[in-house]
């Protein structure tokens, strides 16, 4: 294949994800559970720039907007960029160490999936620059191997997930829905939340061939009707993550009193997803909760949009430096670490 020329650079960006549903199974003998949950991408996103190196080792460099905090991303080999980009280097065969430049929109630790998103970002923008031309089967292979969520983030709009969320099913709808994401100072944990799942439920969950819920959600979906959605809405996780944040059952609370027409915790949490009638209805009630949390943990966002792609065009003058973190070297031609197994993403 032939090598980029020197300068040659591709951004790519992947969206967040919201959880219109998950149902946990029960815990199993290795300490998993199987998942039945129901994405919807988000248009928050994350970019990833991805360009050669100029030395014989990569860097990683991070930036944020709208006042996302990335004080918390890692900058070595445990970056899910990273691995992303390690991963492909070693199935194809691929050498030439890569700098890469995250650019995250999507809250950090906030059961969005913005890791996961950065992973499927760097996927799509080595195999552009490398020319590897894995196409989407492939690329996907290589994303379950990522983690839970980074399939999703690679497919993006709206999908049915099963295993471990990684096994999906497009859900067709025409309509566009809108959402109020209200983030928290301080991150949750997936495997804690997990683990209060089971000490709640005593190793118990729900029963995964009731697929009730789920007819409930893919309906509300084909009708484009808010609020039959809303009432459809469920995640089995919330009751953990409010014993583990109990501020959030006041979030949620607030949200509904100043108009959301629903209001749940996504993924693990700590986000709190609200669900507004319309875009003029997600404007409103975002600045009624903007004076009781501030600007910077009130977000607006529509769904569903696509997944991981290539940005056809991109200004220099579009990533600010705003929070920029810079890491030491990160060589990214070494082969990854052994995938580790996850339960969600941050």
């Amino acid at each position: 294949m032939p090598s980029p020329a020197p300068g040659a650079a591709v951004t790519a960006r992947a969206p967040a994800k919201v959880n219109l549903l998950l149902q946990v199974g029960p815990r199993r003998d290795d300490g998993y559970h199987d998942l039945l949950t129901v994405f919807q991408a988000l248009s928050l996103h994350e970019d990833v720039r991805a360009s050669l190196a100029e030395g014989p080792a990569g860097r990683v460099r991070v930036t944020g907007t709208d006042g996302t905090d990335v004080s918390r991303v890692p900058l070595d080999g445990s970056n899910l960029a990273v691995r992303a980009v390690r991963l492909l280097a070693e199935r194809t065969g691929t050498g030439g160490a890569l700098d890469l430049h995250l650019h995250k929109g999507v809250p950090v630790a906030g059961g969005m999936a913005g890791g996961s998103a950065d992973a499927a970002a760097a996927l799509v923008a080595a195999d552009a620059l490398w020319g590897t031309h894995l196409g989407l089967e492939q690329l996907g292979e290589l994303a379950a191997e990522l983690g839970s969520d980074v399939p999703f983030a690679l497919h993006g709009r709206t999908a049915v997930g099963t295993g471990r969320g990684e096994r999906l099913v497009p859900v067709m709808t025409t309509a566009t829905f809108s959402w109020v994401l209200v983030t928290s100072p301080v991150g949750l944990s997936t495997p804690a939340v997990f683990r209060e799942f089971d000490r709640l439920t005593g190793d118990g969950g729900s029963d995964l061939g009731d697929v009730r819920r789920l007819r409930a959600v893919e309906t509300a979906l084909r009708a484009g009707d808010p609020a039959q959605l809303g009432a459809a809405l469920h995640n089995d996780l919330a009751e953990a993550a409010l014993s583990l944040a109990p501020h959030l059952a006041g979030t949620m609370e607030a949200g509904r009193a100043a108009g959301a027409m629903a209001a749940v915790v996504s993924g693990s949490g700590p986000t709190v997803a609200l669900l507004a009638e319309s875009p003029a209805a997600a404007a409103d009630l975002a600045a009624a909760l903007t004076d009781r949390h501030g600007a910077q943990h009130v977000r607006t966002a529509s769904g569903p949009v696509l997944g991981a792609h290539v940005l056809e065009a991109v200004r220099a003058t579009a990533v600010t430096d705003q929070g920029a973190r810079d890491a030491g070297p990160a060589d990214v031609r070494t082969s990854p670490p052994a995938p580790e197994r996850s339960e969600g993403d941050d």
